[in-house]
């Protein structure tokens, strides 16, 4: 299971869809931003968004870059479980409790959906091969998009820690 709080961008958002089960927070904020700087993610993204929605529905999330509401992408299939703010991990207690009983049977579903569609690691590597050709045709102004958008990020970064604090 992943649980997403707050954003879920790039590689992020990636790590969180490999998951099984996609937990997100109602104001949780989930995307894939890289055609904005003429870049594709290509660390898993790709082969885990066709397995849960298909290729035509996956490959226009990717091409559009948006970032959307956790509540979209639960109602396109993408995260599995929306919870309101703060209670995310309280969620994931509660599914398990919940689901105890039949957790060698929810195992199984999941296993046998890796064997009937599986992310395999010869896949990947291809993929992050075609991410490394594209990544070295990169122009200096991708680049320049690329560290406006990594410096908007950690500047909104540091005024939720100043928030917080």
């Amino acid at each position: 299971m992943a649980l997403v709080q707050g954003d879920g961008l790039g590689g992020g958002f990636e790590h969180a869809l490999s998951f099984d089960i996609l937990f997100a927070e109602r104001s949780a904020r989930l995307g894939l931003p890289e055609i904005i700087f003429n870049l594709f993610p290509g660390m898993g993204a790709y082969s885990f968004l066709v397995r849960r929605v298909g290729r035509k529905i996956a490959e226009n999330f990717i091409l559009e870059g948006k970032i959307h509401t956790a509540e979209e992408l639960h109602e396109l299939g993408i995260v599995d479980v929306l919870v309101e703010d703060g209670q995310g991990e309280a969620a994931i207690v509660d599914y398990c409790q919940r689901n105890q009983q039949r957790f060698a049977a929810e195992r199984a579903v999941y296993l046998a959906r890796r064997v009937s569609s599986p992310v395999e690691l010869e896949e990947l590597l291809r993929i992050t091969n075609i991410w490394a050709e594209t990544a070295m045709t990169l122009t200096d102004a991708d680049v320049r998009k690329m560290e406006r958008l990594a410096d908007a990020q950690e500047r909104r970064i540091q005024r939720s820690l100043k928030a917080i604090t």
